[in-house]
């Protein structure tokens, strides 16, 4: 068994006894410890503890310095490591802001918050090779978009884009890939077995960088669903007339709108049964009675007896009496009732509060 002595030489920076005045046994004071070894006792402390430390996080030669450090420390004793957690915690206790680290890590912080413009010039500033994960940026990455890329890269490149991604994004990346493409990928992934890590940061780096070089685009909405937006607040007559003209141009695109478009008619078709009374909710019940009212089409019909099915037997009786006693209305009343319908439940759908239905779904 050691005896005290020994136990107190823990390193050749020990802490070591010291007289006390009024005692005749020795005390202990703290090792003097650097502000590089102090770092590397908190991280030995925290990951004892269980803490996930993001270190990844910092830069490489601070990854290195404080690797080394913890290789260099030996033994601490509890003297120093009780000092040297105390001032960690007053260092703690005492900051009031944290910023990002360079101007990688600010344009992530402000990311959506300033212009598109100043943002794509500010990250070529920033370089290529920025602090933090490459990947976790591409995640973020709509699954078309990621497709896109993977199609106009070598498939070894695509097999490592889909192994970063979490399944359920790889899943709708392959989704949106031609037949051939995604069996190609998805068996080059085998292949993927021997890569280095810093082969597929670098590759991450890369496909980051791409994002930072495509140019910037005047509209987020595509060209399809802008038209579609329009035509939703148009006359049926001229929706109608404008999609037929559409059709002889181009039908591809014809096609495109008519799936951006949602009028009072799909209703039925795309609105689920239990957001029902949701919406009625907030509709004020004259445009609602005077939608209901000017229903003349089979579809729009469609629309007014699936709502009133979606509600309670006595409400819908008491809504089938007003709308009678309201007797015919003008078609442009009609229309613009309609037009507040629809566009009470795109604000629903755009607070996140009610889905539609997908048109390809068997619900």
């Amino acid at each position: 068994m050691q005896d005290t002595n020994s136990l107190l030489q823990l390193d050749a920076g020990a802490a070591t006894p010291l007289a006390d005045q009024d005692d005749s046994a020795p005390r202990l004071v703290p090792r003097t410890l650097t502000s590089r070894q102090k770092a590397a006792v908190v991280v030995r402390l925290l990951l004892n503890e269980g803490a996930d430390i993001p270190l990844e996080d910092l830069p490489d030669e601070l990854q290195e310095k404080l690797t080394h450090q913890l290789g260099e420390m030996g033994l601490v004793d509890r003297v120093t490591l009780d000092a040297v957690a105390q001032e960690f915690a007053e260092a703690l206790d005492g900051i009031g802001l944290a910023f990002p680290h360079g101007l990688a890590g600010a344009l992530d912080a402000v990311d959506g918050k300033i212009g598109p413009a100043t943002a794509a010039r500010l990250r070529k500033v920033a370089g290529v090779r920025q602090i933090g994960d490459p990947w976790q940026r591409l995640r973020d990455v709509p699954a078309e978009e990621l497709a896109k890329m993977a199609q106009a890269e070598s498939t070894e490149i695509a097999a490592v884009m889909l192994s970063k991604l979490e399944t359920a994004k790889a899943a709708q990346l392959l989704g949106h890939l031609p037949g051939p493409t995604a069996r190609r990928i998805t068996y080059a992934v085998s292949k993927t077995s021997n890569i280095t890590p810093e082969a597929v940061e670098r590759i991450g780096w890369s496909l980051a960088t791409q994002l930072d070089q495509r140019p910037l685009q005047a509209f987020t909405d595509g060209p399809g669903a802008r038209v579609g937006a329009i035509l939703n607040h148009s006359a049926a007559s001229m929706r109608d007339g404008l999609l037929d003209a559409l059709d002889e141009e181009d039908a591809d695109f014809a096609s495109v709108v008519r799936r951006s478009i949602f009028t009072f008619a799909h209703i039925s078709t795309r609105v689920r049964a239990r957001d029902v009374l949701t919406i009625l909710r907030e509709l004020d019940q004259t445009d609602l009675f005077t939608a209901f009212a000017g229903a003349t089409s089979d579809e729009d019909k469609k629309t007014v007896e699936f709502l009133l099915s979606s509600i309670p037997s006595r409400m819908a009786d008491s809504f089938r009496d007003e709308v009678a006693d309201l007797g015919k209305v003008k078609q442009s009343e009609a229309e613009d009732a309609m037009a507040k319908v629809v566009s009470t439940i795109r604000s629903l759908l755009d607070g996140g509060v009610i889905k539609l239905i997908e048109e390809d779904s068997e619900e």
